[in-house]
């Protein structure tokens, strides 16, 4: 401390605020709701909070929410749901910490979404679904998609973070270009007369959609590679909207947010599907799920807005009240509302996303298939690189590594055609030895 006042010193109710939200920052209350219009009955929702997960020093819990909106049947929205979870958390390592389970979820999200995919079409069903797949471990939320379902937040400070992609073919040109370079062809229904309508689809099968899980009938370009976002919320909260494309095909995400301000999340879930029904009738299944992720204070209803509704209303609805009477010296060193931006990959490639580029040290068992966990006997596991155009710079041994079977559908995805089999990257040879 400094006598002559360089250094501003930092009052006692301060430090025992920020010691007391310490200690509360990795246990929000996350209060949940939802509602639905059904017109094809496709539509399926998941949602699990105090999901315990066991640790070196004890037991955590975490929450899962999803929505998957299923296409030419139910089929594939069904056993997504109650098959996804379960392969995301076997491609997470067991006894890591809080820290190191964060890290690794995105690359367990997107084994985890590959091997459902595998897996479903396996049982040849020909049905489709969009996934947004929803973990909130903490204050950190992450969210994986594919399809056009989508996953927003608004945080307590009034900032709105899209939290997913869109893989729509009509308003996403990157994903146009990489089914057509995958073998797939793009364009519009033909009357016969010459005249396209209506969007741009997939073909064969005519899928609007450049990623989802299932769709054996469309082709393999047609990938369940999800685009993963992970954020940190502020201790002061946030609200998540997570809808399928009924909802979204009618309102933007403003229009959302602002219509549902005020409302507990059942009420608020409600609103937002009363809203889209207004703005263009049923005509599809329309579901939303509303999360509020609040300091543990806070109550699960908040009071209705004043009666100008700004940028900022939702931090008066998720702030925590001090007891302690407020002063300006207080608010002076009160932490500002932050969302942190931690991980965010949308690349199609598996070599990109199953990639070791987490510090996780050797988390990763050297021989198990990097999605379907499968053990692989050493010396018969393809390195996830293996044709790359960086093979040059891979040594024998880099992983992580796939088995045969789950290769195979790597490179189906990718568009390749292997002649003469896959080839076995033995760990005692060259990866590019056979190329």
């Amino acid at each position: 401390m400094s006598s002559r006042g360089e250094r501003q010193t930092v009052p006692l109710s301060v430090l025992l605020q920020r010691e007391l939200a310490n200690e509360k920052a990795e246990n929000p209350d996350i209060v949940h709701g939802q509602a639905n219009q059904s017109k094809k009955g496709e539509d399926y929702t998941l949602l699990k909070t105090e999901c315990q997960r066991a640790m070196g020093d004890g037991i955590t819990t975490f929450s899962v929410f999803g929505i998957f909106d299923g296409h030419n049947g139910s089929g594939a929205a069904i056993y997504t749901k109650e098959n996804l979870l379960n392969n995301i958390l076997n491609a997470i390592p067991s006894d890591l910490n809080r820290d190191e389970w964060i890290s690794a979820l995105p690359r367990a999200l997107v084994a985890g979404f590959v091997k459902t995919d595998k897996d479903f079409q396996e049982n040849a069903r020909a049905s489709g679904t969009t996934v947004t797949f929803v973990i909130i471990e903490g204050w950190t939320v992450t969210v994986a998609s594919v399809g056009d379902s989508r996953c927003i937040l608004e945080s307590a400070e009034g900032g709105i973070y899209y939290l997913s992609a869109d893989h729509r073919l009509e308003c996403n040109e990157e994903e146009r270009n990489r089914v057509t370079a995958s073998g797939g062809e793009v364009g519009r229904l033909n009357t016969g007369a010459g005249a396209e309508i209506g969007p741009l689809r997939c073909w064969p099968g005519g899928l609007c959609l450049s990623r989802s899980i299932g769709d054996m009938d469309v082709g393999e370009f047609i990938v369940p590679v999800p685009y993963v976002k992970q954020v940190k919320l502020s201790t002061a909260g946030g609200r998540l909207i997570i809808s399928s494309d009924g909802v979204w095909d009618a309102l933007t995400a403003e229009m959302v947010l602002d219509c549902c301000r005020g409302l507990a999340p059942d009420a608020a879930a409600g609103q937002i599907v009363k809203e889209a029904l207004k703005a263009k009738g049923l005509r599809d299944d329309t579901t939303c799920i509303v999360v509020d992720i609040l300091p543990q204070e806070k109550p699960a209803a908040p009071l209705p807005p004043p009666k100008k509704a700004g940028k900022r209303i939702l931090k008066s609805m998720f702030r925590k009240k001090s007891s302690e009477p407020s002063s300006q010296v207080d608010k002076e060193y009160m932490e500002p509302d932050v969302v942190e931006e931690l991980f965010e990959e949308g690349s199609a490639r598996l070599s990109d996303r199953l990639d070791t580029k987490y510090p996780l040290c050797n988390m990763y068992k050297l021989f198990m298939c990097a999605v379907c966990q499968v053990e692989i006997k050493p010396g018969e596991g393809i390195s996830i690189h293996a044709g790359s155009s960086n093979c040059a710079k891979v040594r024998p041994w880099d992983g992580p590594f796939l088995c045969a079977s789950c290769q195979e559908k790597k490179e189906a995805m990718e568009g390749k055609r292997s002649s003469g089999g896959i080839e076995h990257f033995s760990l005692s040879l060259s990866l590019c030895a056979h190329t």
